[in-house]
């Protein structure tokens, strides 16, 4: 479906390939940054470079739902202020895409996927879009997403939502763009958008941009106000930046940071992250290798081991088996405990928001009346599930919570980084993308991002290499607050493998992407 049927008039619209000759290519943020502080390219002509190309690429890809009538006359003004000499930040006149699941007060609706959410029209900004804007940024529309960021069923396709359809991987249009952040991911890694936030309760930044061939960094929790996002765990949900490269991600972690006191586990950032891309960052740390988060692909495993032979080169000592003793324990407890919490917390969301819909409850019947076009192809078990519990009110939530905690995070990354004296732990994030199965749903294997994401602690994913024609990502995590130390080492080692790769459709036309290396 064309979601733009033709630009605003006034303008010159260049094709992707004129930019590209006549402006210089503007694939990455520091290209653009340095694009519109020479004066070679205006934000408003950005902006339309970008709509152009999600107006070429949706129909293929799925990967954006919705386009705010705000953008245009935002980036005119950000070039006014620029005419005028204010700088408002990094990011100023930079178009970004929110996922959707997080408030805009420009007219669109929150939807989290879904049909019924389509009166849910925020009055205001999410903190965090608040923050962009003060950067800067443009908020060019909504990604496409997992529908309720892939907690309504167990047999669900990552990227299918009854508001845009099956989103779909860039590097082969029949396998998955991963989740829940899936239009997120796609738009950045084809050029739709320059910058994209994600949000992820456990894997939905990280899984998305390591399948798409991008940057993803999930902060620790709190780091980013959860404020105006639709929730499933105040425990472990977070936004967090996806670009094409850790600086672009960087820039934007910087620009979406800032202490709320509408958040109740908000926090001060500590100084600029900026600060941490540093060529040299991989130099005499001690790294190490979480063997119990791989096996899940072999071909993964494969290049993993070629990415360590990088890390040495770079001046990293390689430390073997550090290995998480209480992942399984971890496993065993996260999902029911997701599922209780995600009750009140939707339900909390609901009973202050726009929609009509003011419980779980009766989500679950109007989903069942809308079969059709909410339930082609999975139901909503997880829904029934959370609705069947007693929500934090089950007798052992609170002990069982904090009893996964210290399994995340005193007895497991904190544990494991002392016993085995390291900086950083790193591991395959997943494996490559699997074929999209509408029928069976997702045929995941594993993935390394469930211990930083229960502990609450940051992680980033950069491109490490490809399997076939398939990207495969390197995660780095470790302790909470330790944002700069894993900005530092994925830098160097972004810089020094040079694994990011433009897209190529398979089954479609190859994506008009610009390929960059800061």
């Amino acid at each position: 479906m064309k979601i733009i049927n033709k630009l605003l008039c006034g303008l010159v619209i260049f094709t992707v390939a004129c930019i590209a000759q006549a402006q210089g290519n503007f694939a990455t943020t520091s290209e653009i940054r340095a694009a519109l502080d020479s004066g070679t390219i205006t934000s408003e002509l950005l902006v339309s470079r970008y709509l152009k190309q999600i107006n070429q690429l949706n129909d293929k890809l799925h990967a954006v739902t919705q386009l705010s009538p705000l953008a245009m006359e935002e980036a005119r003004r950000l070039d006014r202020l620029r005419r005028e000499g204010q700088i408002l930040g990094p990011l100023h006149g930079i178009p970004v895409l929110v996922k959707d699941n997080i408030d805009t007060g420009d007219g669109l609706a929150n939807t989290a996927g879904s049909i019924l959410l389509s009166d849910n029209i925020p009055a205001d900004d999410a903190f965090l879009v608040q923050q962009l804007k003060k950067r800067g940024a443009i908020i060019l529309g909504k990604a496409n997403l997992s529908e309720w960021a892939n907690f309504r069923s167990t047999n669900s396709s990552s990227g299918w939502s009854g508001t845009g359809g099956q989103a779909r991987n860039p590097f082969d249009l029949s396998r998955s763009p991963c989740g829940s952040s899936a239009g997120s991911a796609i738009a950045v890694s084809a050029g739709m958008i320059p910058l994209a936030v994600g949000t992820e309760t456990d894997g939905s930044i990280t899984c998305p941009a390591a399948v798409s061939g991008i940057v993803g960094i999930k902060p620790t929790l709190g780091l980013i106000s959860r404020s105006g996002i639709i929730p499933i765990s105040a425990y472990q949900d977070t936004a967090g930046p996806m670009a094409a490269t850790v600086t672009g991600a960087t820039l934007m972690l910087d620009a979406m940071v800032g202490q709320d006191s509408g958040d109740s586990d908000s926090l001060a950032p500590s100084g600029q992250y900026a600060d941490a891309l540093n060529p040299e960052g991989l130099k005499g740390k001690r790294i190490g290798v979480v063997r119990n988060l791989m096996g899940y692909s072999p071909q993964t495993d494969a290049v993993f081991e070629l990415a360590l032979t990088v890390l040495q080169e770079q001046g990293a000592t390689i430390v073997d088996n550090a290995n998480i003793e209480t992942l399984e324990k971890i496993h065993g407890l996260e999902f029911e405990l997701l599922a209780w919490e995600f009750k009140d917390a939707l339900n909390e969301y609901l009973a202050n928001s726009p929609s009509q819909y003011k419980s779980l409850e009766a989500l679950i019947a109007a989903n069942q009346n809308a079969r059709e076009t909410e339930m082609p192809f999975f139901g909503q078990e997880i829904f029934e599930m959370a609705q069947g519990s007693r929500g934090r009110k089950e007798e052992s939530f609170a002990h069982k919570i904090e009893e996964l905690r210290q399994l995340a995070r005193a007895q497991g990354i904190d544990a494991t980084m002392a016993k085995h004296n390291v900086d950083i732990l790193i591991a395959p994030t997943v494996s490559p993308a699997w074929k999209i199965d509408h029928i069976n749903g997702d045929h995941f294997t594993g993935s390394a991002t469930t211990p930083a994401a229960v502990a609450g602690y940051p992680h980033i994913t950069v491109p490490m290499g490809f399997v076939q024609h398939l990207p495969v990502g390197l995660s780095f995590f470790a302790s909470a607050n330790q944002e700069d130390r894993l900005i530092a080492a994925a830098y160097n080692y972004e810089q020094a493998s040079k694994q990011r790769r433009a897209p190529r459709f398979l089954n479609g036309d190859p994506a008009p992407y610009i390929s960059g290396t800061n």
